[in-house]
């Protein structure tokens, strides 16, 4: 089975569009969406309702911190940037597609694969994955084999031995890497909507259970009509200029 990893969507319909139409060309079996759907772009409607759809033909789904915040509602304590940001991705949802956003699960778990948006040892904490020891915590949290998260934007490997001896490497895009059951690992596929490791095309990852193999995928996309939009719309303009240098 080919399973497409794709995470931090935020509302990209660009890229989005971009990496579906890829992923469908690589005769993906399933989907799985590492949370993050909303926040940072101009079409929040389009990503969610097509996220409910890929979920009602199987695909698994989980939240992120940007969903549960659009689920909330913004508060006096955040910077008001953020606040706006939220403000205005509630006003482009109906009551339906918030509904959808606040029954997603924190994580899920299949066939020794565990899904999550930021961490397994305290998924709803929303703590980031920056360093090799925080990927062995989360490795230490599950019993899964392969944990599969986004929440970083950017690609990334960690691996975890029977011995407790710990590794990560960067990915090259388009290159299989083995990744045998015999080791734990901690899978990050970057970010579809944002990325931020200087490239800004698109990330996702294939996972592919029949040979046990991570391939890491970079997507170009019009990043510029995507920025466009976010302009239009008045958001923030450093969102736009992310987009376009990969930041």
């Amino acid at each position: 089975m080919k399973i497409a990893l794709i995470a931090d969507l935020h509302a990209n319909r660009e890229a989005v569009e971009a990496v579906l139409d890829h992923a469908r060309a690589q005769q993906v079996d399933r989907y799985v969406l590492l949370g993050d759907f909303v926040g940072y772009g101009a079409d929040p409607g389009w990503v969610v309702d097509t996220v409910r759809e890929l979920v009602a033909q199987g695909a698994l789904a989980v939240m992120g911190n940007h969903d549960q915040a659009v689920v909330r509602g913004s508060s006096p304590g955040m910077r008001e940037e953020a606040r706006y940001v939220i403000d205005w991705t509630r006003g482009q949802l109906d009551a339906d597609q918030i509904d959808w956003l606040a029954r997603l699960p924190m994580q899920q778990e299949r066939d020794n694969h565990l899904y999550v948006h930021a961490n397994a040892w305290a998924p709803a904490g929303w703590e980031y994955v920056h360093s090799r020891s925080e990927a062995v915590r989360s490795l230490h949290a599950t019993d899964c084999r392969y944990t599969f998260c986004g929440h970083m934007h950017e690609p990334k490997l960690f691996h975890l031995s029977g011995t407790g001896k710990a590794g990560d490497f960067t990915p090259t895009a388009g290159v299989p890497i083995p990744v045998p059951a015999h080791r734990q690992w901690l899978i990050i596929p970057g970010s579809a909507g944002q990325p931020r490791d200087g490239n800004p095309a698109a990330c996702y990852g294939i996972f592919n259970t029949a040979v046990s193999t991570i391939t890491y995928q970079r997507v170009p996309y019009d990043y510029e009509a995507a920025g466009y939009k976010i302009r239009a719309a008045q958001l923030p303009q450093r969102l736009a200029a992310r987009l376009e240098d990969g930041h």
